[in-house]
């Protein structure tokens, strides 16, 4: 079975069993901090775990895109080495959510697993591992199933630590947690390696096909587990681990979904298609790459993109190894939206942005090589010894992506060797600061259960009366808020809308009798929406009833802001081209901020295009149309979803200007386009690769910056006594006589340093039969010592000379050695010396050298020292 076929299967399989099919999420987690990237298939379905979130069903299953490549979950450095090892991947998965439990879900595995209807795999080729403790599993593969005892596997705890267990999931060190039943099969006695909880495990004879997790336990900080009220079911099945057992072969890379990608790989290169590591580096690294590239991430130093560009320059450098000589990485694209692009639609859209981005990324990875080169040429130039330090070969890796292996080669070059040894430390401690950093810090019992729903009412009304459900202060739940507290107040309704898609929460107030709440923002927490305030009137208790009131001159607006996105980003698309999409906004009551991925600045005339399309759709007053659908029905509709939102079963669909933005969103807008009034761009720039940023202002705000630009064209015309229709010529008729004075002072202070060159020479001394002439010149810049210093060199014939002066509150030094005394003299050795007086660096040529300082007082001494350093040199 092809791969698609083997996909395909395993959901059709699950739907017949009840499950709802979901498309795989965003690879950056929606509201989710603690994951770098989506990692697993529960991560979307984490919250119906937890009990924070409910859907419209409780059996799901998904084949979902991962990525491992950094923090906890990282296998970065096993990539293209092993079998099984990938950066990029798929999990297939079928989740229960408090639904069918233990005895289902192993039935279900094993029947797709093992029936003729199915995938038809031998039963005695398998083998299935289980808690060491967990009877009920083991009974029912035992007696139910019928697994020999022999081919099952009790798995305790690792270590003796109490749960720490390769057959025991958690979600965290608190939270819902359970044991684990995994399913292996077995190659053949062909292949090295032994069962699992063997010696022999790492092998590659037996392979983890299946993962059932049982969340049945809630651990608490204490260590204590709770059963939960409603166990649940997350199983995850690797889609490439699977696919080369069923295609009878011992290696991922040696299935369908590589074999096309490693012969594009060979042809972008330029070598032979063979077994080669670095074949399957590139292959694997196309894939993550590319996926990440077309759900929003784009490389940068830090965070995510820090993550990919790694990655990026990981394929680069094994291209190289390869013998590329020029850029080939975005080649390959191609290869891969023709084997995934069906699956996963995204690809085919974003293929040229994503060719886009990797070929300039390569092509600055190649300038990145040449500078870390220099720098490792200069430390060696510098070395103590026959070893290259650790630290320095992994500051060039990490800083750099300069590889280890090449800088040992220069190192053999030189007959020189690499500390290997600290570099490895250097990396340990690489990694175990990522891992602290990305894992799930959290305890999730500590996190504020909120059982009710409130109903929002906010689309067609700004007040309305409520009753209160919850107060929360200081992180806990409590009865009562008292006047000057600050609290969070939860209510069964309300007109406040809840941040959510870039749009801000709204402010406004809670009132009743003797009672004010002043509400300064609104969030969501599940299906509550959360009231963050001050009591600034009376107490307020669980139960009470009270009017809501939004704030509606803030609220208009903002909504007028958020409509004015949705056009921007159809004419964005419209005027830049389809590769535009969305990668950030916030739209509050002030101005609107949209990020979109572009890889060059906006000329002036593409943003005077795009204010004249949103106005004319803005002056065409249509109406703005909002309708519920389920999301396949939306998408059908044309309506462009967000990577990185999270959407529900049922999304509304906001459509304006007669279909010129179809997009799904929540958020709260103008009636009509005409109510935005006028829009107004009041900045375009770039906010990392391939990401540019609109602001913009409309409505009250577009008038008062018009207004404010009127009155700064108003005062310009008053300074340069102009009109409307020449005050541009008279203000380049004052630049022009800017710079031909700005030419003449410059000649006329040449002319004064030729001058003061000429009686400069006459104050040279001679220190052991060199002249030395050292001057003190305040006011004179650096480029100003340079010309003098020249002068001086022709003037003396051979010298040793050091210029300095204070220019604006520092100072500024210039040393010239003549060519004959370079031998003997260093100009930046000189300046080193100076510098540090002065509490400054300096350095240069042996000939010319420059440098500054901030210790005035000291000036003097430094000057001082130049008839020092030529005695001590001589």
């Amino acid at each position: 079975m092809k791969s698609a076929e083997i996909r395909e299967a395993f959901l059709r399989f699950f739907e017949e069993k009840g499950h709802t099919r979901v498309a795989s999420s965003s690879l950056i987690p929606a509201n989710d901090p603690t994951l770098l990237f989506t990692n697993a298939g529960m991560n979307q379905f984490k919250d119906c775990f937890l009990g924070l979130e409910k859907r419209a069903y409780t059996r799901a299953t998904s084949s979902q895109k991962c990525v491992r490549a950094g923090g906890k979950h990282n296998d970065l450095e096993n990539v293209g080495y092993t079998a099984r090892h990938h950066t990029f991947f798929e999990m297939l998965g079928n989740f229960s959510f408090g639904d069918y439990f233990k005895q289902d879900a192993i039935h279900y595995a094993w029947e797709f697993l093992t029936s003729k209807q199915w995938l038809n795999l031998p039963q005695e080729k398998l083998w299935v591992t289980v808690y060491e403790s967990d009877d009920e599993a083991y009974n029912i593969w035992v007696k139910e199933i019928g697994v020999p005892a022999e081919r099952m596997i009790r798995i305790g705890d690792n270590g003796g630590a109490p749960y720490a267990s390769d057959n025991f999931w958690a979600m965290g060190d608190t939270g819902p947690c359970g044991p684990c039943t995994e399913i292996f099969f077995d190659h053949g006695e062909h292949i090295w390696g032994g069962p699992p909880g063997s010696p022999d495990e790492d092998g590659d004879r037996y392979i983890e096909i299946w993962n059932n997790v049982f969340m049945q336990f809630n651990r608490t900080a204490d260590g204590v587990m709770h059963p939960l009220p409603a166990p649940s079911v997350d199983t995850g099945m690797g889609l490439e681990r699977i696919s080369a057992v069923l295609q009878h072969v011992n290696s991922n890379y040696e299935i369908d979904l590589f074999q096309h990608l490693l012969s594009a790989v060979a042809a972008a290169v330029g070598c032979e298609n063979n077994d080669s590591p670095s074949l399957n580096v590139i292959a694997d690294h196309i894939r993550s790459c590319s996926f990440l590239i077309a759900d929003g991430v784009v490389p940068s130093n830090d965070g995510r993109g820090y993550v990919l560009r790694r990655i990026i320059r990981r394929a680069c450098r094994h291209g190289n190894k390869l013998g590329a000589s020029d850029s080939f990485f975005y080649k390959i694209v191609a290869a891969l939206v023709e084997q995934m692009g069906d699956a996963f639609p995204e690809l085919k859209q974003q293929q040229a942005q994503i060719e886009r981005i990797l070929k300039t990324e390569e092509e600055q990875f190649a300038k990145t090589l040449e500078q870390g080169l220099r720098i490792l040429e200069q430390d060696l130039a510098h070395l103590d010894g026959s070893v290259i330090p650790g630290s320095l070969v992994f500051k060039l890796y990490d800083t750099f992506g300069f590889p280890m292996d090449l800088t040992a080669d220069i190192a053999r070059e030189r007959e020189l060797s690499v500390d290997e040894e600290g570099f490895e430390r250097e990396m340990q401690a690489q990694r175990e600061r990522a891992r602290s950093a990305s894992s799930f810090a959290l305890d999730y019992n500590t996190l504020i259960k909120i059982d009710g729903e409130t109903e929002f009412l906010g689309y067609q009304e700004h007040q309305s009366a409520a009753k209160v459900l919850m107060i929360i202060k200081d992180g806990a739940s409590v009865e009562s808020a008292l006047e000057g507290d600050n609290a969070v107040i939860v209510l069964d309704r309300t007109p406040f809308y809840a941040e959510s898609g870039g749009q801000v929460g709204d402010c406004g107030y809670l009132t009743a009798e003797n009672l004010c709440i002043e509400i300064t923002d609104t969030s969501k927490n599940g299906h509550a929406f959360l009231h963050h305030g001050c009591v600034t009137q009376g107490t307020v208790q669980v139960g009470d009833s009270i009017s809501a009131q939004v704030d509606a001159k803030v609220r208009h607006a903002t909504a007028l802001n958020h409509s004015a996105t949705h056009i921007l980003h159809a004419a964005l698309r419209d005027i830049l081209g389809e590769h535009v999409q969305q990668k950030g906004s916030l739209v509050d009551s002030q101005r609107l901020r949209f990020d979109f991925s572009h890889f060059e600045a906006l000329t002036a005339q593409q943003i005077k295009a795009l204010e004249a399309r949103v106005n004319q759709e803005i002056r065409n007053n249509t109406a703005v149309c909002t309708e519920v659908t389920d999301i396949e029905t939306a998408k059908a509709k044309g309506a462009m979803a967000l990577f990185g939102e999270k959407y529900g079963d049922q999304v509304r669909v906001l459509s304006m200007a007669d279909g010129f933005s179809v997009e799904l969103c929540g958020g709260i807008h103008a009636e009509r386009t005409g109510d935005i009034g006028v829009f107004k761009i009041t900045s375009e720039g770039g906010v990392a690769a391939g990401v540019r940023r609109i602001e913009a202002v409309t409505g009250e705000a577009a008038w008062n910056w018009l207004s404010g630009a009127e009155e700064q064209l108003k005062q310009a015309m008053s300074l340069v006594k102009g009109t409307r229709e020449n005050v541009l010529d008279k203000l380049q008729a004052v630049l022009d006589q800017q710079r031909s004075l700005e030419k003449e002072i410059e000649q006329l202070k040449a002319k004064a340093a030729r001058a003061a060159g000429s009686d400069l020479a006459s104050a040279a001394v001679e220190v052991n039969g060199v002249k030395v002439l050292a001057a003190r010149l305040d006011g004179v810049d650096g480029k100003d010592l340079l010309v003098l210093i020249d002068q001086l060199k022709n003037k003396l014939g051979s010298a040793v000379i050091l210029l300095g002066g204070v220019q604006d509150e520092r100072i500024v030094l210039v040393a010239g050695v003549t060519k004959d005394l370079t031998g003997q003299f260093k100009a930046g050795d000189l300046m080193k010396q100076a510098a540090a007086v002065v509490g400054g660096k300096g350095g240069g040529r042996p000939d010319m050298a420059q440098g500054s300082g901030v210790e005035l007082a000291k000036l003097d001494d430094a000057l001082a020292m130049t008839a020092e350093y030529v005695a001590s040199k001589s």
